[in-house]
């Protein structure tokens, strides 16, 4: 059995910007409640390292950030590396809070254009993840912001105007490409910015190019939207069996028997040393093809 490790892998740089964020602010502000707004980042054993550091969560995946807030009256909010809308952020500030913008720069970006697309007169097609906190934020910029969620969606929208074209970050490749040319057919002279992140970019391409691969075991929280796009693009590029788990007590004999090459990556907000532990695990296994699970670990932030 080969074990391949898949590089680049784990975090980027807006997570770990993210982490350092909230980490000097818990460490600065001892005695003062911090309470991030969301899931810093997709991935628990993350939120469980940023707990340790003080830092409490308010999270409900049915509830709106906005919706979210009425849940904290004091101390510091933290919004999450995924952004928020100027209708959360006001709402912060008008509750007294003292307000931490960890978003990722990325979306910042993303944000920049389209509220320069909007102040030109433009209408927003932004194709993403319905309920993803990351769309959220960007469709509360402007009732002009329209949620594209899948091909269908653009004929939702027959009679704009002048239309720019923008997504999350964290989408497929693939699919962003495919509804970005729907959009097209309906706009042909809308202007397009394809936003997918350079971590997220690299990240699917180099599952892409694997080759002769018998599973793709891709670590990351099942929240994780780009640790999902990575197992799904596994199975779109040949690859016969495409998983993705936690962490290695997620491992099973059965998931690995009679497997040749077995590549490993993981999503851009899963601790290294989680999908570290995959690789030993596995590597155990190839060489006394003993299947021995190891013991749980605590992923520290950085």
């Amino acid at each position: 059995m080969e074990i391949i490790s898949v590089v680049p892998r784990g975090y980027c740089q807006g997570v770990v910007r993210a982490i350092q964020i909230a980490r000097q602010t818990a460490r600065e502000n001892r005695g003062t409640k911090v309470t991030m707004l969301g899931m810093i980042v997709h991935n628990q054993y993350v939120v469980d390292a940023c707990r340790k550091e003080g830092i409490e969560f308010v999270e409900d995946p049915g509830k709106t950030r906005e919706e979210l807030l009425d849940e904290i009256d004091e101390g510091i909010v933290i919004f999450t590396a995924h952004g928020i809308s100027p209708s959360v952020r006001h709402k912060a500030v008008s509750k007294g809070l003292q307000v931490v913008d960890a978003s990722c720069r990325d979306v910042i970006r993303t944000h920049q254009l389209v509220t320069s697309a909007i102040e030109d007169g433009m209408d927003v097609l932004y194709i993403g993840k319905k309920g993803h906190p990351e769309s959220e934020g960007t469709v509360g910029l402007s009732q002009r912001v329209h949620l594209i969620t899948c091909v269908e969606d653009v004929k939702k929208y027959p009679h704009l105007d002048r239309v720019f074209i923008t997504n999350q970050t964290t989408l497929s490749l693939n699919d962003t490409s495919q509804i970005i040319k729907a959009c097209l057919q309906m706009y042909p002279s809308a202007t397009v910015a394809k936003e997918i992140c350079n971590a997220t970019t690299i990240r699917q391409q180099a599952v892409m190019k694997l080759e002769n691969v018998d599973l793709l075991i891709v670590v990351g929280d099942p929240r994780s939207n780009n640790s999902n796009q990575l197992a799904r693009i596994g199975k779109e590029s040949g690859i016969p069996e495409s998983l993705l788990i936690e962490s290695a007590q997620s491992l099973n004999e059965q998931m690995v028997q009679g497997k040749n090459r077995i590549a490993v990556t993981s999503g851009s907000s899963t601790p290294n040393e989680l999908t570290a532990q995959v690789i030993d695990c596995l590597k155990q296994y190839a060489s006394t093809g003993v299947f021995e699970k190891p013991e749980p670990i605590e992923a520290s932030l950085l």
